[in-house]
């Protein structure tokens, strides 16, 4: 498969994922009769990996996350040529995701961007957690994301029930820590909504690249070393 189509299946799931995944956040999850609620937005966020991952997923691997990439190739399942060119498709898609997000929201008589489902610790954090319970929260759950990926992935794991396995886990996780940070686990993902946010979020962005970063490389680190099946 050639990198453009690649960079294009990335391009469009990690669109996906910011568009269903904070769209549920930013226009249902503040209507009370919808009743959706943390629960609704962390199922949002884990039924477009798994969508995606069964529609482009065959064509780039179904990353949709730098975090994912950075965790792969540190495994030794991602070639180290594709990470930057992955990450910059990933990063535009998402962007793009919460454009069209915004201006959809922003339709609305009053609106008012607010936090519009960034990430964020001390008072930009849904439970007003510090910086050191924000990161990690962030660096166990995507170890743990990639721990998830790279076992529903492994060669000898039950076939073509991975993206099911990935999306239950994004769901969890989302469970878990929305409170904390909310939820990021994914640098495109902050990025794209800091971007349109009325807060100061994109001053607290870095975290949200350090910490899933670091968590998905030791991940990687650790399943290559004591968990990878050998051929």
């Amino acid at each position: 498969m050639s990198l453009g189509k690649k960079m294009g299946a990335e391009f469009f799931g990690t669109f996906w994922l910011v568009l269903g995944g904070c769209g549920s956040a930013v226009l249902a999850a503040g209507f009370p009769e919808l009743g959706i609620g943390f629960m609704g937005v962390a199922f949002a966020f884990g039924l477009t990996v798994l969508t995606m991952a069964y529609a482009v997923g065959h064509i780039s691997g179904g990353h949709f996350n730098p975090a994912v990439s950075f965790g792969l190739w540190s495994a030794g399942k991602f070639e180290t040529k594709e990470l930057l060119p992955y990450i910059v498709a990933q990063v535009i898609g998402g962007t793009l995701g919460a454009f069209i997000l915004y201006m959809i929201a922003s339709g609305q008589a009053g609106f008012e961007a607010g936090g519009f489902a960034s990430n964020g610790f001390g008072e930009l954090s849904p439970g007003k957690y510090n910086l050191t319970a924000v990161v990690i929260t962030e660096v166990v759950m995507t170890f743990m994301f990639l721990f998830i990926i790279l076992g529903a992935t492994d060669e000898k794991a039950p076939a073509g029930f991975a993206p099911i396995a990935i999306g239950l886990g994004l769901t969890l996780i989302h469970l878990i820590s929305i409170p904390v940070s909310n939820t990021s686990v994914n640098p495109a993902r902050s990025t794209a909504a800091a971007l349109f946010a009325d807060t100061a979020a994109m001053g607290q962005v870095w975290v949200f690249w350090v910490a899933p970063i670091a968590g998905a490389v030791i991940a990687g680190v650790v399943w290559k070393l004591f968990f990878a099946t050998s051929k």
